[in-house]
């Protein structure tokens, strides 16, 4: 992944020559003088950003630049980060199970009952090729989204009667940027890749947005319901949980 920024003439004043650091959120950083460029370049890698300035340039110019495209940076990163999916690819989970198995013909072809996906690849798969990757994650992704949409409603109704906490509705969304939301009038989003969590905490999701239908923020009153349910091991549930992410 490469990122160019072009710089104005004014930026010679500080001389980087190269400086290595730890982001919270992107990782290792590697930023490197180069007397050719005649611009920023942020290459993303699996092992950090490397960040090629032209010689002398202010580091605090490059550090606005890494804020001004952060979000990207991170996407990218994520994307990096993947695994491949080939044969070697599964996903062994209580409420979603997928492989993929090498076929006879030329086409690939899925087959999918709850709870478990199949995909037979071609003979001759190129599974180092970008566009059968996306193709591979539109698929499993459909594949989670379908069997989200029959699970995770009668597990979520399960649980408020349980618990007498009751919902007016829940929809399942394709979010990666959350695993679950309740408004304030009471109607639930879950995301599909919550069928990526272990058990435990897919009910843990589930029991926070519905106790969201009683306590609308984080406060106290909040997690000493929650606490309630999860025998006291809501904070702990919850840190476990920034372990995982709502992708594949």
């Amino acid at each position: 992944m490469l990122l160019a920024v072009y710089i104005g003439k004014n930026t010679w004043l500080k001389n980087i020559v190269e400086k290595e650091f730890e982001d919270s959120e992107l990782g290792k950083i590697v930023m490197r003088d180069n007397v050719r460029a005649r611009r920023i370049i942020f290459r993303v890698r699996p092992d950090a950003i490397y960040i090629t300035v032209p010689c002398g340039t202010e580091i605090r110019k490059v550090l606005a630049l890494l804020e001004e495209y952060r979000s990207k940076l991170v996407r990218d990163k994520a994307k990096v980060d993947r695994k491949t999916i080939d044969l070697n690819f599964k996903i062994d989970r209580s409420l979603f199970q997928l492989s993929l198995i090498s076929g006879q013909g030329e086409k690939f072809l899925a087959h999918s009952e709850l709870g478990k996906t199949q995909i037979i690849c071609s003979a001759t798969a190129r599974f180092e090729d970008e566009q059968l990757q996306e193709w591979l994650r539109k698929v499993i992704k459909e594949a989670l989204r379908k069997n989200a949409k029959i699970v995770l409603p009668e597990l979520l109704n399960k649980l408020s009667t349980k618990h007498a906490l009751p919902y007016l509705s829940v929809k399942i969304n394709s979010s990666q940027g959350r695993w679950g939301s309740c408004s304030m009038t009471k109607n639930i989003n879950l995301s599909c890749y919550l069928l990526l969590l272990p058990m435990y905490l897919v009910e843990y999701v589930l029991l926070h947005e519905l106790c969201h239908t009683k306590e609308m923020n984080h406060g106290e009153r909040f997690w000493s319901l929650l606490n309630r349910f999860t025998d006291g091991k809501a904070i702990e549930l919850r840190n476990e949980l920034k372990n995982y992410r709502t992708e594949f």
